[in-house]
């Protein structure tokens, strides 16, 4: 084993309990785990899961942060206390196989014009997630807030006819499992801050294929994922970021009359949309996370316009 670690692991955890322990607990028994380096940044959890973790067979480094600095910051944090060639960030969330950090690092490596992958994503029940994604466009991106995706004017955004058991070149791989060259990670300057949580992976694979490196899913790394594991406590929040981040994107990289439309059809389609599911399914409580979701953006709209005016 040479001082530098052949690959740094992210984690960023936020009240992750028990799935922050039992992902840990997968990096452990990798193949080659002395060469592994695992970060752990703690957004200031209120549930004592940062606290008295387990020995891993490299070092485990622990950051914590006073208050939650959301998902692509704490990323870029740990990403500065590592220097590994290649950098996982990883949710807490996941499981990974014991061969899944090598096959996934090999892909990476081997080819030069390759700068992002991601690995297959399996869901409790033992079935292959459709986590890979197409490189979103603003026509998308407005239809599918519509529902026009339901009617097949548009195309989803997940590639669901394809079962993932292969390797290919795809717009984006989710942040649950992303693996990346460092030095294109310095070179695009991390995640973008203005992401607080979601569409930070979007932006990431959208710009490193804008510098010229194919972002590619490897279906023989696998890691098991339990989706929302941590965000799932905080239902109205997950969907107040989800549309905030989701306009960010769309005016970053598709200009402010992509985002100014997404707005209005966030407000005039999908609340009411989410709203109506809500009460056909008689939850009251899920009305209300949606009721104040809505609430959450209308006051945020302020605060945005000023970050959609900044470029990057």
């Amino acid at each position: 084993m040479t001082d530098r670690a052949a690959l740094d692991v992210v984690i960023v955890n936020w009240n992750g309990g028990a799935l922050l322990r039992a992902c840990l607990a997968s990096l452990a028994s990798v193949r080659e785990a002395a060469s592994v380096q695992v970060i752990v940044v703690d957004n200031a959890s209120q549930d004592g899961s940062a606290d008295d973790l387990p020995a891993l067979p490299r070092t485990l480094r622990l950051i914590r942060n006073a208050e939650n600095r959301g998902f692509g910051r704490a990323c870029d944090q740990g990403a500065a206390a590592g220097d590994a060639p290649a950098i996982l960030f990883l949710n807490p969330d996941t499981q990974v196989a014991p061969d899944a950090l090598l096959v996934a690092l090999d892909a990476l490596m081997d080819d030069p014009r390759t700068g992002i992958v991601g690995a297959r994503l399996v869901d409790p029940d033992g079935r292959t997630a459709r986590s890979c994604a197409r490189a979103p466009t603003g026509f998308g991106l407005l239809g599918r807030a519509l529902a026009l995706d339901r009617l097949g004017v548009v195309r989803p955004h997940f590639l669901r006819e394809w079962d993932h058991a292969d390797d290919r070149a795809v717009g984006q791989v989710m942040g649950a499992f992303l693996m990346i060259r460092r030095d294109l990670f310095a070179a695009l300057d991390g995640f973008d801050p203005r992401f607080f949580v979601y569409w930070e992976d979007a932006d990431l694979c959208t710009r490193a294929r804008a510098a010229g490196f194919a972002v590619r899913h490897v279906a023989g790394a696998v890691a098991y994922h339990v989706g929302q594991g941590t965000t799932r406590q905080a239902r109205a929040r997950r969907l107040f970021y989800f549309l905030r981040s989701q306009i960010l994107y769309a005016g970053k990289h598709h200009g402010r009359a992509a985002a100014l439309a997404l707005t209005m059809a966030s407000f005039c389609a999908q609340m009411p949309l989410r709203l109506a599911l809500a009460l056909a399914r008689r939850s009251p409580q899920e009305a209300a996370e949606v009721l104040r979701a809505a609430g959450l953006l209308a006051a945020a709209l302020p605060g945005l316009a000023p970050k959609l005016l900044r470029g990057r």
